[in-house]
């Protein structure tokens, strides 16, 4: 049996990124780079106005006093020639007239009448005015590969003049739960079976993560059935099983992947829930075998399938970020394996705690309801007080606020 610590290091040791695809710019949202991002052009392609207001050259002015003499909104030229003393209306955008140097904001001017018009305060050359290629020029990288794309990261590419990106895809994944007492959704269970959950809780993380789940079903604990799954989920980036990878008469799954190629890389992790998590390659496939109990199911996806799945699809940093907090309630000691406990977050008079869920049974859906955090208690740790200075693994961000 092996540490969590360990688990994860031969997760991250072991899985490759998937090989990259190119597609349309549109399609590469939440995905990461495969390669560096060069600009096609400059932006911006001018010398631009930065505010509704008037251009002019600051060395002309005469008493703080200008003559208007156009107007130019953005997307257009001006072509006149701007004689000393003159300003154009110019509006945020537009590319400044030749010989200005400087824009006024329409609010720091006074109306004379007339087109004349005085400056309320004094300004700098340059003020209020975006220059050619500030941004970025032609052929300068803009995002690293590695990047993942947010829709502002996608906005940029646009900007550049890039129509595709070299990305890496996100990983089909194969779902396979495993029992001869579970029932599809929408079977009435006979007495002794349940409803395969697992299969729902699996696909719905997935499609959260932006993977793509696809379902094989339910495989009965008879090898050659559970073979043809097996090997119909190699037709996926990464296989996922449920169920079956315990030391029971009837959890063969270990063994019928070992008789089509899997390479155990561990099996048996000092956590609780997920003791028996299982996880190995088929040729340069990963296969994670998961706990069939639901709470513990959840646990070990977040712990160990989220970043292995990561990690195919381009991450560099799979791991969850983890984040110091106070304990909202107190906790009995660690036992002799590390004891991952759900719960949630809230701001309380400024301060983030962690509230353990009154439920932690790994056999119990309703265990990871509503859970922003993952707490490991160490092994034989003390008891924990209220208000104790602990580190959570974080799943998500605080729903709500409250103070008391």
């Amino acid at each position: 049996m092996i540490s969590y610590q360990e688990a994860v290091t031969a997760i991250c040791r072991t899985i490759k990124p998937l090989p990259p695809i190119r597609v349309p710019l549109a399609d590469g949202l939440g995905r990461v780079l495969a390669e560096d991002a060069h600009s096609n052009l400059e932006l911006p392609p001018a010398d631009n106005s930065a505010m509704d207001g008037y251009a002019f050259a600051l060395d002309t002015v005469a008493d703080g006093c200008l003559t208007e003499v156009g107007f130019l909104p953005a997307g257009e030229q001006f072509e006149a020639t701007i004689a000393a003393g003159q300003a154009v209306r110019i509006m945020t955008g537009a590319p400044m007239p030749a010989g200005c140097d400087t824009v006024v904001p329409l609010e720091d001017t006074e109306q004379l009448g007339n087109n004349q018009l005085r400056l309320r305060k004094s300004l700098k050359r340059g003020a209020n005015v975006r220059y050619r290629g500030e941004e970025f020029k032609t052929g300068e990288k803009i995002l690293s590969c590695g990047q993942q794309l947010d829709p502002a990261a996608v906005g940029m590419l646009a900007s550049a003049g890039i129509t595709h990106i070299n990305i890496y895809p996100a990983p089909r994944v194969a779902i396979l739960s495993t029992g001869d007492e579970l029932v599809e959704l929408g079977e009435t269970p006979d007495k002794g079976k349940i409803i395969n959950s697992n299969a729902h809780l699996l696909a719905a993380c997935l499609r959260q993560d932006g993977f793509t789940p696809m379902l094989l079903g339910i495989a009965k604990d008879q090898p050659g059935q559970l073979e043809a799954s097996l090997r119909q989920g190699l037709e996926a980036d990464m296989l996922i099983t449920t169920g079956g990878v315990s030391v029971g008469d009837r959890d063969l799954v270990q063994e019928t992947l070992s008789s089509i190629g899997f390479k155990t890389i561990f099996w048996k992790v000092a956590t609780k829930p997920g003791k028996p998590t299982l996880f190995g390659m088929i040729g340069n496939q990963p296969v994670l075998g998961l706990p069939g109990n639901p709470a513990a199911s959840a646990a070990t996806y977040a712990l160990y399938a989220r970043p292995a799945l990561r990690l195919l699809s381009g991450h560099q940093h799979p791991l969850a970020p983890r984040l110091k907090v106070k304990l909202g309630s107190a906790l009995k000691e660690g036992g002799k394996r590390l004891h991952f406990l759900w719960g949630t977050l809230e701001v309380v008079s400024g301060e983030l705690y962690f509230y353990p869920s009154h439920r932690q049974g790994s056999g119990q859906n309703r265990s990871a309801v509503g859970a922003q955090a993952l707490f490991p208690l160490p092994i034989d740790s003390p008891p924990l007080a209220v208000d104790e200075m602990i580190e959570v693994i974080m799943l998500s961000l605080p729903q709500e606020q409250q103070s008391s």
